[in-house]
């Protein structure tokens, strides 16, 4: 996901992302940036900002083997249009892009640009104490969405730029890690890492900080196992032994039994097994390890929330087995509904509480255990606030992960983590884990349409990537041409008797009659995508403040998301997650028989 534009001294000017793919936003709303070669033109321009950029170098970047006799008239072309759209669509906006010293220059300020706003922050950090400086590089690495103009890599020129922009995303990354280290936070960046150093074998600094994480978090013989691997490696690759400060880690690791700040389990964990295929969610797992592994060992309550689909448990159940050392009486997962989605009654859950934690089935017992013990309860898939309000903890050391759709505006204080769609190479590596990387990288243009046809949401893609495993004939290119059609993207996601629109029939359950006919009403009347207040007011047929209504309650239960930062309703975008919007556009036609019809 991109993050929300800063605000810099020009408001109206546009911000830009070059730390994934070539991306541009004013006030929170996204623009088309034109063409290839226009695109081609501005990243190489955002590479170099402030720069002059001359025409050779530009006709090098949108051309590398035969330029036209033409190429310097287009160029003026493409630039002249990028004034034009980066202004205000109709006017160039004064002193942003300019020619000067014989080349054009893109004049931007730190807050503008995604990589150097990374810079800004990375040099604010140095020098600092590293409980002064994991703030500043947190932020700095949260700028990071992915492979570096990934989308513009076709041109060797611009393949350069997004080399040069990851190497300075990993350094960033590693000094972000290296504090997190030294302040004894292992556990919530060692997946993070663990992902980092799979991709990039080869990267000492990043190895080290990974061994370390690992011993930080209790796994020992995974921190000896990744050097030996990375050893192997490096001879086998460069002929070379690793360096010095790798070795001495492996030695602290080698002598060191257990690491300071860590406790062996007392209690067996009642978790669910690991997620198969688990990845990404690195923002989401560390924000979720810092809420439930605060210093002095406090407990408290955590809301995990997103939309159907997303892949709430999974990262639940993830977090909770990163942190069993932490607590030290037990983790345990107790789920709110049965298997058809149905809430399961109160005291059945109590019971099932009490059982495990070998209490009488009362609420006063449950919370007299939690303020007497150190221990993290799960509480999967909370259909509103009543259904959890009486088990969560007063005070004491023990931490509740609470999952659901809605946002339970209710609870109240709980810190809050959101899980949105996952960023296209996170989504590319699930899919890649069912299909193969060679599979994936084969058409890899197919692949990202397949996992944009999917919402980017992990239970889509994970659905899909079951169905291409088993369909091994069938091309990514017209498998996503399928999922492109609205009218049959749903019979797609579906392999053997797991099928997507059984979890979005349980959701769609949830809401009241009122808001599914609203959801429906939206889905059907008018194209996919973020859409205003004012044309959700038109398709409701109702009077603006009535539609803020509408549409603030379907956001609280989850089914309507909000992009940009903090912003009146008036100019906010709103979006119906892909999946609900196909199921909720299908209830709205009513198709055939068997589907869910819009309630009440």
């Amino acid at each position: 996901m991109t993050p929300a534009p800063r605000t810099s001294a020009h408001p109206s000017r546009p911000h830009f992302t070059v730390l994934g793919p070539l991306a541009a936003h004013r006030d929170g709303v996204p623009l088309s940036l034109g063409p290839l070669k226009q695109r081609l033109v501005l990243g190489l321009l955002l590479s170099r900002t402030n720069t002059p950029v001359g025409a050779d170098a530009l006709t090098d970047a949108v051309w590398p083997d035969d330029p036209p006799r033409t190429a310097r008239k287009n160029l003026q072309v493409y630039v002249s249009s990028l004034r034009t759209l980066l202004g205000d669509g109709r006017h160039a906006s004064p002193g942003l892009l300019v020619h000067d010293c014989g080349g054009y220059v893109l004049r931007v300020e730190d807050d503008e640009v995604d990589a150097l706003r990374m810079r800004r922050l990375a040099r604010s950090a140095a020098g600092l104490e590293p409980a002064s400086a994991v703030g500043l590089l947190r932020e700095a690495v949260g700028l990071w969405q992915g492979m570096p103009l990934h989308d513009l890599r076709r041109s060797p020129a611009l393949a350069a730029e997004g080399e040069r922009l990851e190497r300075r995303c990993l350094s960033v990354h590693e000094e972000w890690a290296e504090c997190e280290l030294a302040l004894g936070r292992g556990p919530a960046v060692v997946e993070e890492l663990g992902e980092l150093a799979e991709r990039h074998p080869l990267r000492e600094r990043l190895h080290a900080a990974w061994m370390t994480a690992l011993h930080q978090s209790g796994r020992r013989s995974e921190a000896l196992a990744v050097y030996d691997e990375y050893r192997q490696v490096l001879a086998r690759e460069l002929g070379l032994e690793p360096g010095g400060a790798m070795a001495d880690r492996y030695r602290d690791v080698l002598s060191a039994a257990r690491p300071p700040g860590t406790s062996r389990a007392r209690a067996a964990a009642e978790l669910p097994p690991d997620p198969a295929a688990f990845t990404g969610r690195g923002g989401q797992l560390r924000e979720l390890i810092e809420a439930l592994d605060r210093p002095g060992g406090e407990g408290g309550t955590v809301l995990l929330t997103g939309p159907a689909g997303s892949g709430k448990t999974a990262l639940a159940v993830r977090a909770a087995r990163l942190l069993t050392d932490r607590y030290p009486d037990g983790c345990l997962l107790v789920r709110l509904r049965d298997s058809t989605g149905a809430a399961r009654p109160a005291t059945t859950v109590l019971d099932r509480l009490a059982g495990l934690a070998g209490v009488p089935a009362t609420p006063q017992a449950w919370r007299r255990w939690l303020v007497r013990h150190r221990a993290l309860v799960v509480l999967d898939d909370a259909p509103g606030e009543h259904a959890v309000r009486g088990l969560l903890p007063v005070d004491g050391r023990s931490g509740v992960l609470v999952t659901a759709r809605g946002l339970l505006g209710g609870l109240a204080p709980v810190g809050r983590v959101d899980v949105p769609p996952m960023d296209p190479a996170e989504a590319l590596d699930l899919l890649a884990r069912f299909v193969g990387a060679a599979r994936v990288a084969a058409d890899r243009g197919a692949a990202l349409r397949v996992v944009y046809g999917c919402g980017l949401l992990p239970l889509g893609v994970r659905v899909a990537g079951m169905r291409l495993a088993v369909l091994r004939h069938l091309p990514l290119a017209e498998y996503a041409d399928r999922l492109a059609d609205p009218a049959c993207a749903l019979d797609e996601l579906s392999a053997g008797d797991v099928l997507v629109r059984d979890r979005l029939a349980v959701a769609w359950g949830d809401l009241p009659p009122a808001q599914a006919r609203a959801l429906a009403r939206l889905a059907a009347g008018g194209p996919e995508g973020p859409f205003t207040l004012a044309e959700a007011a038109a398709v409701l047929d109702t009077p603006v403040r009535e539609a803020v209504r509408t549409v603030e309650s379907l956001i609280a239960s989850g089914a309507l998301t909000t992009s940009g930062g903090e912003v009146t309703a008036h100019t906010a975008h709103y979006e119906v997650p892909r999946l609900t919007w196909l199921f909720a556009r299908e209830n709205a036609h009513q198709q055939t028989g068997r589907r869910v019809v819009v309630p009440g």
